[in-house]
């Protein structure tokens, strides 16, 4: 599994430490990533993901896993979030429909 956000498609970076000698030593600059349970609202159940602290406070500022999925590219999302994303769309579809 590699260490890849589920919302924002973050992977690790590479990059160097520089000593005061200016040395370079090769390194990995991990995202800081977090398994947490999202509630879906329309879906109205948990969904476990593993993001990281940037998504997470993304997703709170967007207003909920609905919000920050609706406005997500496609590109970015895991192929178990563009199933949830899909799935949150055709309730919503069907929720005015059902009302009526």
């Amino acid at each position: 599994m590699t260490r890849r956000c589920e919302l924002t498609g973050k992977l690790p970076m590479s990059g160097n430490i520089r000593s005061h000698a200016e040395n370079k030593t090769r390194r990995v600059f991990r995202p800081n990533l977090v398994k947490v349970t999202l509630i879906s609202d329309t879906l109205k159940r948990n969904v476990k993901l593993r993001v990281s602290a940037h998504a997470l406070k993304t997703v709170e500022h967007r207003g909920g896993l609905d919000a920050f999925l609706a406005k997500a590219k496609a590109e970015e999302l895991s192929p178990l979030c563009l199933k949830l994303k899909q799935e949150i769309k055709k309730a919503k579809a069907e929720a005015p429909a059902a009302a009526a």
